[in-house]
C-alpha cells in the first residue's frame, strides 16, 4: 500500500509507509512456552482471557501439539489423513527454510490439549487440542476453573 503524501501546498512532501502493528504478547508467558517446548511431556493446566470468552486446558508446547495434531489425525479415517497429519511439520519446515530459523526467537502460538472455551454464562465448547495467536490473550493464570 502505498503512502500518503502531506500537502504540497505546506512546502513539504512526505511518503507516509503503512506498518504492520499486532499487539505484544506477554513476555512470561512465551518465556513459559519456551520451557514447556524443551520436553514433548510437559504440560500445565492454565486459564486465558482471549477474545471470545475465558479459554481454559493444559498448555503444551509447539513439538507435542503438533505431534498430537498427527495422532488425532491418523485415527480418523480417509484417504488424506496421513497427508494431513505431516500438514503442522510441512510449515514449521517452510517457516525454517523462510527465515533461517534461529533459537532466539520467540513463541508467537499457544497450545492447548483438552480446552474448553466458555462464552457467556452457560455456553461452552470443548475441543482436544487449541491453537491460538498469543497476542491475542490479554490474561492468563494457571490452574482452572473448579
Amino acid at each position: 500500500m502505498e503512502g500518503i503524501p502531506v500537502s504540497e501546498s505546506a512546502g513539504t512532501s512526505q511518503d507516509w509507509t503503512s506498518v504492520i502493528t499486532e499487539p505484544v504478547p506477554d513476555l512470561q508467558l512465551q518465556l513459559l512456552i519456551q520451557l514447556l517446548d524443551r520436553e514433548l511431556r510437559s504440560s500445565l493446566p492454565i486459564t486465558l482471557n482471549v477474545p471470545s470468552g475465558v479459554l481454559y486446558g493444559d498448555i503444551i508446547g509447539h513439538e507435542a501439539w503438533k505431534a498430537e495434531w498427527a495422532r488425532s489425525v491418523r485415527q480418523a479415517a480417509g484417504d488424506a489423513a496421513n497427508l494431513i497429519a505431516e500438514f503442522p511439520e510441512t510449515v514449521d519446515q517452510g517457516i525454517k527454510e523462510l527465515r533461517a530459523e534461529d533459537d532466539s526467537q520467540l513463541p508467537r502460538w499457544i497450545h492447548l490439549r483438552n480446552a474448553t472455551l466458555v462464552v457467556g454464562a452457560v455456553n461452552s465448547v470443548s475441543m482436544p487440542l487449541w491453537r491460538g495467536r498469543l497476542a491475542d490473550v490479554s490474561g492468563w493464570g494457571l490452574g482452572q476453573p473448579q
